[in-house]
């Protein structure tokens, strides 16, 4: 939103609970290292994962995009005493930086990184889901919300990620990317399976809370 300046990001952070050390340390690391490091969630919407994961309890979560593991380690903040996240990328430079922050966190035995296509491997996966976090590629997103809607237990929550994409969404005239990013709001607005919230976090998030 245009009113969110740097100043006022800067005030919200500084207000907000701190990025533990590590994830201060892997957020420098991939701007310094990593291409896209915009792809990162960052402090504040990391925290938010934080926020809910640690509302909900999960004992099972899911990501699909790993990137450079970021908002993995803030999603297993919440999980429960014997939860397990599996995370999901098919890109092996950015998954072996992924590792070793994982290896280094409280939840390195909590958490599973498997390199690949997510929709190869979702359908080998036979878990009930509590929580899943959507941020891969955006043409895709309708497919993995159909692969993973009904392994989502009643009461889970899936959070979709990019969905104002820089708000392109609101252009008359969409490049394939964009449109399929509005096709896939409009797609779970109509999904009776789910109640949903898009919020303006960031760049935006859609927030689906199974029926």
């Amino acid at each position: 939103m245009d009113f969110i300046t740097k100043e006022l990001l800067d005030y919200c952070e500084n207000l907000s609970t701190a990025e533990p050390e590590l994830l201060k340390e892997l957020n420098r690391q991939t701007h310094l290292k990593v291409s896209q490091p915009r792809m990162l969630s960052g402090h504040i919407q990391g925290r938010f994962l934080s926020f809910l994961s640690k509302l909900r309890r999960p004992a099972f979560v899911l990501e699909i995009g790993t990137y450079t593991g970021y908002s993995a380690l803030c999603l297993a903040e919440g999980l429960s005493e014997n939860g397990k996240l599996i995370t999901i990328d098919p890109n092996e430079e950015t998954n072996r930086f992924a590792q070793e922050y994982i290896n280094r966190s409280a939840f390195k035995t909590k958490i599973e990184l498997i390199t690949g296509n997510a929709q190869n491997v979702l359908p080998a996966l036979n878990y009930k889901w509590d929580l899943v976090f959507i941020d891969a590629d955006k043409k895709n997103y309708p497919v993995y919300f159909d692969l993973v809607i009904d392994q989502v237990n009643t009461g889970g929550l899936l959070i979709a990620d990019n969905v104002l994409w820089s708000g392109k969404v609101l252009e008359e005239t969409k490049d394939a990317e964009t449109q399929a990013i509005h096709n896939f709001n409009e797609k779970i607005n109509a999904d009776k399976r789910v109640e949903n919230i898009l919020a303006p976090l960031r760049d935006g998030l859609m927030l689906m809370l199974k029926n």
